[in-house]
């Protein structure tokens, strides 16, 4: 008769912990580690054998900003991010749960902002949603097939609307009354006693909303003065829970709120994180600014992570269809018109073009996108000719401004021009010593959301692959051991949640990779089917490398390859609830 469940032999195992690695062999046994063997154990001990030689043991990734919230009620299995060893996903991001708003404005605050399109997410949302609760949501996740475990955050756009009527939410004019700001504090009170996370927030004015009600104002969380934000922080800090957050870019001091709400002095200290700390082409004091902000925060007692996406931040569009264009007023303009007759009248407009090249000559302002049509590649087109070229080098053969040029592209050839470029984490060295700074949450990836603009679901391996090139060279920036931790425990320590460990006692959720499958271009992209969506999505494809993953300690992914019944049947991934902890 059988010992254990699994045991996985012969690899060099990472315990989640920062210590050192070793060979060692794994015994699992309902969904726990159930013992480290030194020694090769006797294999009969399991009715599963994984051989592991040549392999790395480690923890399940975590991936702790994405947005699957819509994903996840149909093709719970989250396969382009389990496919590459994740385990946990966190979700809730930016503002954006789908838990206490009705489900219209739950896909209005949702799509445009995360450009995923509102005719498949709203019939998902009426035909799924029947909560409008923090715990009436949990009831309904842990009866669901989930593939990977779940951790989320109560998005205060959600929150503020459910409360508010998204009409009222989203005009500045408009507070709370006192039975409101009661009521947003008791729901969120709720969803802490049920184990979410914390808030996740939004300042950044350049997410809209969708649908026709109140098209593209920006989120509700925007129009939030601070007395309400920090009313909702007082009850974070009395649970030790997490506030999530983005910074307006068009005004950098107003990260200053942040901070001071972070800091612990005759108080508890607020765990804060941010987005991004991110080295910009367009902007390059947002890098050094980052490192200063976070170290002032944790000097005066504060606990405070940025967020750090450790691979270049390549993103892509489709004519004028990109966020990027919504954080200028010519941008801005054009992307609030959906009827494309009438955009393209627009872009043909010389007045409205005058302005579109004074914002584009306007270097010095706040901004992400650098700006720089010479650093935008064509990837296709209907006219072949201009494909692998930039719109810069293309418009001075035309003898024509490079911003008319590319308005005159996209009013010829619309969303059949796709083009690409790199707003930032260019640099290696840079990113290098970036991914080392004890103040970074190695995450951002944005899983499901932007299924047209960027993929990034195999972000632990990029990063694992930019830590093992440095040792290959020399110069390493950390141990692999490290590596690890900084993708497993240390940020399930820091979110308090049971995972990210495989000690004895710890949750199997494990993952078996070869790390010689890290030598292929990991930033490559290509289009698979958005299961129940009815349509395609940029992901990525690292086949040879993650060879095996465990959730709960059932196979999930097994030779590469997923187990059919993931997403399908219970028993795989939890609702993790923060402040829970068991095992090693």
């Amino acid at each position: 008769m059988s010992h254990y469940d699994t045991l996985i032999i012969g690899g060099r195992y990472f315990d989640g912990t920062g210590t050192a690695s070793r060979i060692a062999h794994l015994a699992v046994h309902e969904g726990r580690v159930a013992r480290v063997f030194e020694e090769k154990p006797d294999l009969a001990l399991a009715s599963r054998v994984i051989d592991a030689s040549g392999c790395w043991v480690t923890p399940g990734f975590l991936d702790t900003h994405t947005h699957y919230d819509a994903e996840l009620l149909v093709s719970p299995a989250l396969s382009e991010s389990v496919r590459h060893g994740v385990t946990t996903v966190l979700i809730g991001s930016c503002s954006l749960s789908m838990v206490c708003s009705e489900a219209e404005d739950a896909s209005d605050i949702f799509t445009r902002v995360e450009t995923v399109p509102r005719e498949k997410v709203l019939p998902i949302l009426q035909a799924h949603k029947s909560w409008s609760t923090p715990k009436q949501w949990v009831d309904f996740i842990r009866d669901h097939p989930l593939g990977p475990n779940v951790i989320s955050f109560l998005g205060h756009s959600d929150l503020r609307t459910a409360v508010m009527g998204l009409h009222r939410a989203t005009d500045r004019e408009v507070k709370p009354t006192a039975q409101e700001q009661q009521q947003m504090e008791n729901l969120l009170e709720e969803a802490l006693k049920e184990g979410f996370l914390g808030l996740s927030t939004m300042c950044l004015k350049w997410d809209k909303v969708d649908g026709d009600r109140e098209w593209s104002k920006s989120l509700p969380s925007t129009y939030a003065r601070w007395h309400e934000v920090s009313r909702l922080n007082r009850l974070l800090r009395r649970y030790d829970r997490v506030h999530q957050g983005a910074p307006n870019a068009a005004n950098p001091l107003q990260v200053t709120q942040y901070l001071r709400e972070t800091l612990g002095w005759l108080r508890k200290p607020l765990k804060t994180t941010l987005i991004a700390m991110i080295d910009l082409k367009g902007n390059r004091a947002v890098r050094p600014m980052a490192s200063l902000v976070s170290r002032i925060a944790n000097s005066f007692g504060g606990n405070f992570r940025w967020q750090l996406l450790p691979t270049p931040f390549t993103v892509y569009a489709d004519g004028m269809d990109i966020v990027l264009f919504e954080e200028f007023g010519a941008g801005e303009m054009a992307l609030d018109l959906r009827d494309q007759l009438e955009r393209n009248e627009l872009l043909k407009d010389e007045e409205y073009r005058r302005k579109f090249r004074k914002f584009y000559r306007e270097k010095l302002s706040p901004r992400v996108w650098q700006r720089d049509f010479g650093d935008a590649i064509i990837l296709d087109c209907p006219d072949k000719s201009v494909v692998g070229q930039n719109f810069a080098e293309l418009a001075l053969e035309r003898g024509v401004h490079v911003v008319d040029f590319f308005l005159d592209m996209v009013v010829t050839h619309g969303r059949a021009l796709r083009w690409y470029t790199v707003v930032g984490n260019h640099r290696k060295d840079r990113l290098r010593k970036m991914v080392a700074h004890p103040d970074a949450l190695i995450t951002f990836s944005d899983a499901g959301a932007h299924i047209r603009n960027m993929a990034f679901y195999n972000l632990p391996l990029r990063f694992l692959k930019l830590v093992l090139e440095s040792h290959d060279e020399g110069k390493p920036v950390m141990s692999l051991e490290r590596a690890v931790h900084r993708l497993t425990g240390e940020q399930a320590d820091w979110f308090n949640i049971d995972a990210g460990h495989i000690r004895e006692g710890d949750r199997a959720d494990i993952t078996v990779l070869d790390p010689k499958g890290l030598n292929q271009n990991l930033e490559s992209v290509e289009w698979a089917d958005m299961e129940n969506f009815g349509l395609e999505r940029m992901v990525n494809r690292v086949p040879g490398c993650v060879k095996h993953v465990l959730i709960n300690g059932r196979p999930a992914v097994t030779n590469g390859n997923l187990e059919p019944d993931l997403g399908k049947c219970t028993g795989f991934g939890h609702f993790l609830q923060a402040g829970y902890r068991s095992g090693g």
